[in-house]
């Protein structure tokens, strides 16, 4: 019997058939047919069940958490921290001590393993503007414990029945993140970015045009948050009754939620007044603040009561017990990022420009300038790469045609007036004896 194409039995899709390798396995007789595709993904199962089986008893988690914890206590992963990230001290100390009390709490549960004694787990909301260090924060820190860590988009999350990607797709993300090992996706940490963005329509501060199934999405998210077993497809494949799927335990996976949370400064600013005269012959009148020095200090005033104002429902207020915010950052702070932290952008230019025997100097006036546009597109130490990239462009478009050693200088007028970099030709004998280029 002939066929030119055959339905998978497991995931669904037509597939046409050119040869016999299109299909691995086909009984038209029986209506059965398994792809190639289907055929690859069980047999990484299978492999990766094996592997697991033959060396759980050496490379355990459990086995290695003593060691974490010994290693990594709240001193030194803030100590760590401040090698990369400028300012924001009481998120890093808020961010040290949610961890180490996170792993400490599973040690707890291996220790006291067959009992009812357990310690709740203590999720993260994270709260700040755009550019001010939320993702850089979480980053290193899962590279200092070296343990898996996936950054989910929120907004991109969508109740059943609505067009978009299950509340499932975060841990699947971080199965991958953890090169498909059950074990280390269990003990990792998922960042759910934009979580604001999924905050229900009926909160103060949201537009008018929130998908009507984002308070769905935090329904949704409550289980997985606490800690239950989601079943997820490989990455590619439709929800299918007969598709094969991977189950997780994410009752030890740490979540994080953040986002900038525009205006939840004017709802903790309105409840600070609250109760407060502010008309007739005996108000005050406050004096006129510093926008961001004002905002700095009612984000770190965030209670719980309002985020539910803003739109989060309490069932997952209240499976996020630990508030983190991060300040504002202002122009001395932009200046220092810039040069200060180990991957600094200024240290990043300047080793893709040695490697062509060019030296590379700032002066402190283009820097300052840098900062300053940053801060004038209000998206903070984001788009410092960015507008140095832009004027940069053109020298490391024409570096490489000479490997003559050479230094190139970035003035202010490069920043703010698109003038070339100096470039300035430098004696391999007596590098004080130096010709400035044509």
């Amino acid at each position: 019997m002939n066929l030119d194409s055959f339905r998978c039995s497991l995931c669904g899709r037509i597939v046409k058939i050119k040869d016999r390798s299109d299909a691995p396995i086909l009984d038209p007789n029986m209506g059965f047919g398994v792809c190639k595709n289907c055929i690859k993904e069980l047999y990484g199962y299978i492999m990766e069940d094996e592997h697991a089986k033959n060396h759980s008893h050496k490379h355990s988690f459990a086995d290695t958490l003593g060691d974490l914890l010994e290693k990594n206590k709240p001193h030194v992963i803030k100590a760590y921290l401040d090698e990369f990230i400028i300012k924001q001290e009481r998120a890093k100390k808020i961010l040290s001590v949610a961890v180490y009390n996170h792993y400490k709490r599973m040690k707890y549960g291996i220790d006291h393993a067959g009992t009812d004694d357990e310690i709740d787990k203590s999720n993260v909301i994270i709260l700040g503007p755009t550019g001010c260090g939320k993702t850089a924060l979480l980053s290193h820190l899962s590279k200092l414990l070296d343990i898996p860590f996936a950054v989910t988009d929120a907004s991109s999350l969508t109740e059943a029945g609505f067009v978009g990607a299950d509340v499932e797709v975060a841990v699947r993300n971080l199965y991958y993140a953890a090169g498909q090992n059950i074990e280390k996706t269990e003990h990792g940490i998922i960042y759910l970015d934009e979580f604001d963005k999924i905050a229900r329509k009926s909160g103060e501060n949201n537009s008018i045009t929130a998908d009507p199934g984002h308070e769905g999405v935090q329904q949704g998210l409550l289980k997985m948050l606490e800690g239950s077993v989601v079943e997820f497809t490989a990455r590619g494949q439709r929800k299918h009754p007969e598709a094969p799927t991977i189950k997780v335990d994410t009752r030890n996976i740490l979540f994080i939620v953040g986002g900038a949370f525009v205006g939840i400064d004017k709802i903790v600013a309105k409840r600070v007044r609250k109760g407060e005269s502010s008309l007739g012959f005996g108000a005050e009148i406050p004096p006129k603040e510093d926008s961001d020095a004002k905002f700095n200090e009612l984000i770190h005033q965030v209670r719980p009561e309002d985020l539910m104002k803003y739109g989060i429902i309490p069932e997952i207020i209240g499976r996020l017990p630990v508030i983190c915010t991060l300040e504002t950052l202002d122009e001395h702070s932009l200046l220092r990022i810039l040069t200060e932290p180990k991957n600094a952008p200024v240290k990043q230019y300047q080793k893709l420009l040695e490697m062509d025997n060019v030296q590379l100097e700032f002066e402190e006036a283009a820097l300052l300038a840098v900062a300053k546009k940053a801060i004038e597109r209000k998206t903070g130490a984001r788009s410092l790469k960015g507008i140095i990239e832009d004027k940069m462009l053109d020298v490391m478009f024409d570096i490489p045609k000479s490997d003559k050693p050479r230094k190139v200088i970035v003035t202010e007028a490069c920043i703010n007036e698109g003038v070339e970099p100096k470039i300035i030709y430098l004696d391999e004998e007596n590098q004080d004896n130096a010709e400035v280029a044509d």
